[in-house]
């Protein structure tokens, strides 16, 4: 599609048509893997994109009929951020706490609603800790009260939970490709029919007026083609993964001083996040990058940041154990060699910097004098 298929989808000649052939059969695919239909699925830049023009693009259609927008504490910052983007402009955004483990309990949410909720967004499974919501719970208990849209970052979800919409019934869903495997920089964003949305982005008539600018034709197919891959070995996948992660599980936790993050059953086969104390994150992370092993202390959309994790803050805990969060992600292709490799230096390597970090404490001068507690 870069070098063959390259015309311009909204024009009329043969080389427009072929490529208005390729985003269209891209919609469809995309939709038969949703339970949904064509006109229902927009392309986007990514997952940020989407969860924008999901969140600003539902607020601004709601206005006039309430301000309130129900989240929770640990969402991606594209969500977060979005939210207190529009709370400068009078939205009113309350989150919802979870629990140890990074989950939502659906009463407190269904307490936090009011008549002037206009929109609830919160996410299928979380991008740092990998705890799975109760979803469909929530979604039942938004649906009860009319008016109200429900936006689901699935985004993290999309390789390994499956995401039919007539079993979630969102209003709205973000997928991002580079989670499966697709391209970069290439989203989608489900738009119920029938669900009003104000455009953020204007110009042109495309994605049915919802947003303008010429589309990505390629990274479109490219996401389709990944999501049916993707979709077709999810279950083996995922059970493949599950146990890769047990295995590492078993390995590292075994370092005193370490604890697995988010829900124990509940998560994502392909995302091992713990917290080892009498470490810092970053630290291990370069140790472990010297040693061939690409781990991160959180998102990879925050690195750099000198923050401590938004979502072990929310849930619980304090700041010196946040530093020592460390999260190991595995892939389609991660290999039985690559996780006895990661089993074997990873406790190593947390061994030897809490020992490390102990001696410094006992001795910070490095003269044989031990501090008192």
């Amino acid at each position: 599609y870069p070098t063959e298929v390259y015309g311009n989808p909204s024009s009329a000649h043969a080389v427009g048509r072929a490529a208005r052939a390729g985003l269209d059969e891209a919609h469809a695919r995309v939709a038969a893997r949703l339970g949904v239909e064509a006109r229902e699925v927009v392309f986007t830049s990514g997952g940020t994109e989407a969860n924008n023009l999901a969140l600003k693009g539902a607020a601004w259609a709601g206005k006039g009929r309430g301000h309130r927008i129900v989240t929770s504490g640990v969402e991606h910052h594209a969500v977060g951020h979005t939210l207190r983007y529009l709370e400068k402009f009078g939205f009113e955004i309350v989150e919802v706490p979870v629990d140890r483990y990074g989950r939502v309990d659906p009463d407190q949410l269904e307490a936090a609603l009011s008549d002037r909720t206009i929109l609830v967004s919160i996410m299928l499974a979380n991008n740092e800790v990998g705890t799975i919501q109760p979803i469909e719970e929530i979604a039942r208990l938004v649906r009860s009260r009319r008016g109200i849209l429900f936006h689901v970052d699935a985004v993290q979800a999309a390789p390994y939970v499956p995401l039919d919409l007539r079993v979630l019934d969102a209003d709205l869903l973000s997928i991002a490709a580079h989670k499966f495997e697709g391209p970069k920089g290439v989203g989608v964003l489900f738009v119920r029919h029938g669900t009003h949305i104000l455009a953020q982005q204007h110009g042109g008539t495309q994605e049915r007026h919802r947003r303008a600018g010429t589309e990505n034709v390629a990274g479109a197919v490219g996401l389709a083609t990944a999501f049916d891959l993707s979709c077709d070995e999810q279950a083996e996948t995922a059970a493949r993964l599950a146990r890769h992660r047990e295995r590492l599980a078993r390995a590292i936790l075994a370092v005193p001083g370490t604890e697995l993050t988010g829900h124990p059953t509940d998560r994502l086969p392909g995302l091992l996040s713990l917290i080892a104390r009498g470490t810092d994150g970053a630290s291990v992370t370069v140790s472990l990058d010297l040693e061939g092993i690409a781990t991160s202390v959180g998102s990879a959309c925050t690195t750099g940041s000198t923050e401590v994790s938004h979502v072990l803050t929310a849930m619980g805990y304090p700041e010196d154990e946040a530093r020592g969060a460390l999260r190991l992600s595995l892939g389609r292709t991660t290999t039985d060699e690559e996780v006895a490799v990661v089993a074997d230096v990873v406790p190593r390597v947390l061994a030897s910097m809490r020992t490390g970090a102990a001696t410094v404490a006992s001795d910070p001068l490095g003269q044989g004098a031990t501090v008192s507690a």
